[in-house]
């Protein structure tokens, strides 16, 4: 009798004539999520993937409800389809709880051979565990421990403990897209839902020294980190912004400064975005926080770009970003204080409606290719991999 990690997903099952390779996409992300620990068995049954425990199950539930697909997951017995070996697990199973006194036994057969149908395995298994424990009642309502009992070709398995995992689609099924990452509590949580989706993230930083201290360029690395943590490695564009900025504040109305530099931000994405094969732009705007993202700023803004813009934040209010920032774990860093250069520009009257032909004229002073081109030559890469917990 061993123990194996049973890890459940649920949106992967609904995709037709797609599913096999939606699960293949999961499975190599669960072997890339483990690659860095000792070898093990990973195989795929029907709905589930099973994983080998080597005396590390605590560190591998960790590292698998961070993946993206995974609904749950239980350290499950597993045992040969024989119903005596089937009650020694359960037994097992229910010792392994203390201080509880209530149980029920629910049992799923997939596998029609077995001799025994669900509700007979149930009430033999229930019967055994009370005729070999001390203490214990069965409660059908409202019990403390649930033991759950899988019937399947290849074998019983037998659990109590179900973990959630994040749910979504593996990172990597709906393509790319390139991040606008700042040090800020909203965009970090943008890319986290972004993975959610199965989107692999490419960062795009925007980095204005001398105005921003390296500090604040170290504060995006580590949120790389924590993201990486749940998508895999993440690769880092850091632009180096500066002389934009010099030259939006030189030629533009100060109440147009972030519109323009937005303009500008997007530009640049889409070159990158075209470079890397991604296929979108992804931020972390949410409607009317700020000036740049009212209605009409959004749409000035987007102008500039003919790549999907996605804003997985666009209806949540701060509250509900910086309760996803602390449940992911970027919080803490992003409200360290280093300032970013969006915060640097921020002019005192910022048009929250722009017009486009007032935007279109002001950025004529702007020799835009050559400030993008410049721009994106001095433009550093990173790849950044996961922090360790």
């Amino acid at each position: 009798m061993k123990k194996v990690l049973l890890v459940r997903y649920g949106e992967i099952t609904l995709k037709g004539k797609n599913r096999a390779w939606f699960e293949d996409m999961l499975l190599k992300n669960v072997k890339r999520a483990l690659a860095d620990l000792p070898e093990r068995e990973i195989k795929k049954g029907y709905g589930r993937l099973y994983v080998d425990l080597k005396d590390d199950l605590s560190e591998v539930v960790e590292r698998l409800t961070r993946v993206f697909g995974i609904v749950s997951v239980s350290p499950a017995w597993v045992v040969p389809l024989d119903l005596e070996e089937i009650k020694k697990a359960a037994l097992a199973e229910l010792e392994s709880w203390e201080g509880r006194s209530t149980f029920k036994v629910e049992t799923r057969r997939p596998y029609k051979q077995f001799p025994f149908k669900s509700p007979e395995i149930s009430r033999q298994v229930g019967g055994f565990l009370l005729s070999q424990t001390d203490g214990w009642t069965v409660d059908v309502n409202k019990p403390e421990v649930v033991i759950s009992i899988e019937v399947r070709q290849e074998g019983g398995y037998v659990y109590s403990r179900v973990i959630n995992g994040p749910g979504g689609l593996p990172v990597g099924v709906t393509g790319k897209g390139i991040l606008l990452l700042s040090g800020g509590i909203d965009s970090p949580v943008a890319g986290w839902m972004g993975m959610k989706r199965g989107v692999e993230i490419i960062g795009l930083h925007f980095y204005s020294f001398p105005f921003t201290s390296e500090r604040s360029k170290e504060k995006v690395l580590e949120l790389c980190r924590v993201l990486a943590r749940y998508g895999g490695k993440i690769k880092l564009y850091i632009n180096h912004f500066t002389e934009i900025q010099k030259a939006i504040k030189k030629y533009c109305p100060e109440e147009l400064y972030v519109t323009i530099m937005r303009r500008m931000m997007f530009r640049l994405a889409e070159v990158l975005a075209k470079k890397e094969g991604a296929m979108a732009i992804l931020t972390g705007e949410s409607l009317g926080q700020v000036a740049s993202q009212t209605l009409e700023s959004m749409r000035v803004i987007n102008e500039v770009t003919s790549f999907p813009v996605l804003r997985p934040l666009i209806a949540l209010d701060k509250v509900e970003i910086i309760e996803y920032a602390r449940r992911i774990g970027t919080y803490d860093i992003s409200i360290q204080p280093y300032e970013d250069c969006c915060t640097l520009f921020v002019p005192k009257h910022p048009a929250t409606r722009p017009k486009p032909e007032k935007v279109k004229k002001a950025e004529e002073g702007l020799d835009i290719s050559r400030l993008i081109e410049e721009s994106l030559a001095k433009t550093e890469i990173v790849e950044i991999e996961a922090r360790p917990v």
